[in-house]
């Protein structure tokens, strides 16, 4: 008796059913064709051939070797890149290698090459020390059963032991060790991420650099993003918010260059920036030691969020609430930029305003408080 799923399946068969290959079945108590008992052929696989390091334990050990030297190689690499991090001198007359500069080059390779050489170290470990076998295994459905997954449980165990780590403590303490040591290089790149006081970033090369300082200095200007002209504080009308920045932001030097650019300009303004607005004088409510820190309702706050750091300007005039757009903070302009919702753990810095001998908005002095982001040591500064 046979399965009718046979004749369908021969049928639609463009060669015809004589030269195709039924699969084993296997007959139940009923006397009906069960599921074939193995749903593939077996192909047929050649003798297993093994590997000169299965048989000869000297080959074992010379390639034990080989992979324990490129992980100490990778080891040595990182501290190379460290040592160039340190040692080689960035700017504008910086040596060049082939067009390039020193650092990018010794940076990019030494980083490259440790990476490469766990790669390769770990390639060469599997093809010639790990167990050698070739593995069979049927489709099973999407859920696995419990004896399934206590099978592959001790698949993983079994390949565990079969690679040999528990065995070969060369090869798992130097692969330890190389992949320990690269975290090094993301914590001295960590540097990278901002301007720190310092001899590196000291005022006279970048003004206002480090954690606690901006540009704003007793007497500046309040100008506008973009176009740099001066604030009158008479030509504000209630409701109005202004993008502001610091003059010098804009100045120049005798020959007509600007004071600061590059580097130092996105240093200088990724802090100093700044939101102005004018609202009706009974509206606001001066914070402790901050009474004179308006002119006739004219109040500025830091634009950068003190949550993460981003961009803030969407002004609610009615309420003198502005946003955050990341992550919704909200703050009340009216009162010393108090957090009234979202995940801010500290108002926005106000800076102290007054007007000089042309009516323009200048700036009493620095913030009393850093800028942006909330860090561990703010308080304890």
């Amino acid at each position: 008796m046979t399965d009718a799923r046979d004749h369908e399946s021969h049928d639609n068969d463009p060669h015809g059913a004589a030269g195709a290959q039924v699969p084993e079945t296997t007959a139940g108590a009923s006397g009906t064709v069960d599921q074939p008992a193995d749903p593939i052929a077996n192909p047929g696989l050649p003798e297993h051939q093994w590997r000169p390091t299965d048989v000869d334990p000297a080959m074992e050990k010379r390639a034990e070797r080989q992979v324990a030297s490129m992980f100490g190689l990778s080891a040595l690499c990182v501290v190379l890149f460290v040592i160039a991090y340190f040692t080689l001198d960035i700017g504008d007359n910086h040596d060049t290698v082939l067009g390039f500069g020193a650092s990018t080059v010794a940076l990019g390779t030494t980083l490259g090459l440790a990476l490469l050489l766990i790669g390769v170290g770990i390639i060469h470990w599997a093809r010639k020390l790990m167990a050698d076998h070739e593995l069979v295994e049927m489709r099973h459905p999407a859920k696995s059963s419990d004896d399934d997954r206590e099978a592959t449980l001790a698949a993983l165990n079994a390949g565990l032991e079969e690679s040999g780590i528990s065995r070969r403590p060369l090869v798992r303490n130097s692969l330890l060790g190389a992949i320990g040591l690269l975290g090094v290089p993301a914590v001295v790149m960590l540097r990278d991420l901002g301007p720190l006081p310092g001899d590196v970033y000291d005022d006279e090369e970048y003004p206002g650099a480090g954690l606690e300082r901006t540009v704003w200095t007793r007497g500046m200007r309040v100008v506008r993003d973009v176009i740099g002209t001066p604030i009158r504080a008479a030509d504000l009308e209630i409701g109005d918010l202004v993008n502001a920045v610091p003059e010098i932001m804009f100045a120049t030097d005798e020959e007509g260059e600007h004071v600061l650019e590059g580097v130092e300009l996105n240093v200088a303004k990724s802090k100093a920036a700044v939101i102005v607005v004018r609202m009706d004088p009974a509206d606001y409510t001066a914070g402790p030691g901050r009474d004179n820190w308006a002119v006739d309702g004219v109040v500025c706050y830091s634009k950068i969020c003190t949550h993460v750091g981003c961009p803030i300007s969407l002004y609610e005039r009615t309420t003198h609430h502005v946003l955050c757009p990341c992550h919704q903070s909200t703050f009340d302009l009216a009162d010393s930029a108090r957090v009234v919702f979202g995940p801010a753990a500290r108002p926005l810095p106000q800076l102290p305003l007054e007007v000089d001998e042309e009516g323009f908005l200048v700036a009493q002095s620095d913030f009393l408080e850093p800028v942006g982001p909330s860090y561990w040591e703010r308080d304890g500064e």
